[in-house]
């Protein structure tokens, strides 16, 4: 592909480092750019830049967040004995939008998987953990994806909490095995989150 423009060619490459961003494609969203007023582009531009410098991650769920603590954490309606596990953000904010949850999350920042590099040491399973051993929490939610690797990481970390005083249950299997919950319908995500089962019976299953 050739450029008239070394700075049309820089945008181009680096839009196009983007998930499912070919160069043709980067190439019509950079020319859309050009083509809306300038102010718009920059405001873009000054939302990246502070996406970078000034997100944080909640010290207690590990969630993005605008503060140290967020929102959810914060809530003192929130049921403070009751943790969701979730891969990241995506989730939460899927889970969220059924309304059916009322208690806390912790946000794993991935599964584990063997393949593409990632241990458990790469995860918040430690912190997790941790929570549980301080005797505060009575449920473990298991909200991972029923894939393999969803599957693997759940079994680790009960493996590391069973000898503790906390029930661990996992989402109904409404949502089809290999399915991510993001694309999940609200309604049969709500449904999963209230008939969770016994996570002993999903290891009997399997």
């Amino acid at each position: 592909m050739e450029f008239s423009s070394r700075l049309l060619e820089n945008a181009v490459n680096e839009v196009s480092q983007l998930p499912g961003i070919g160069k043709r494609t980067a190439l019509r969203l950079v020319m859309h750019l050009l083509k809306q007023p300038e102010s718009q582009t920059l405001h873009l531009a000054t939302a990246l830049q502070d996406l970078r410098t000034e997100i944080k991650h909640c010290k207690s769920c590990h969630n993005i967040s605008d503060v140290e603590v967020c929102d959810i954490c914060m809530n003192a309606n929130r049921q403070q004995d009751l943790i969701c596990v979730v891969e990241d953000i995506r989730d939460v904010m899927a889970i969220e939008s059924t309304a059916q949850y009322k208690g806390l999350y912790h946000v794993l920042g991935g599964k584990i998987s063997p393949l593409d590099g990632v241990g458990p040491h790469n995860l918040t399973i430690e912190s997790l953990v941790e929570k549980v051993k301080d005797g505060k929490i009575k449920e473990i939610i298991f909200a991972l994806s029923s894939t393999m690797e969803g599957d693997t990481t759940n079994f680790y970390i009960y493996k590391q909490i069973e000898n503790y005083e906390v029930k661990t249950s996992t989402i109904a299997r409404g949502i089809s095995v290999g399915d991510e919950l993001e694309y999940a319908d609200e309604v049969t995500l709500g449904r999963s989150i209230i008939n969770r089962v016994p996570f002993e019976n999903s290891l009997k299953s399997s």
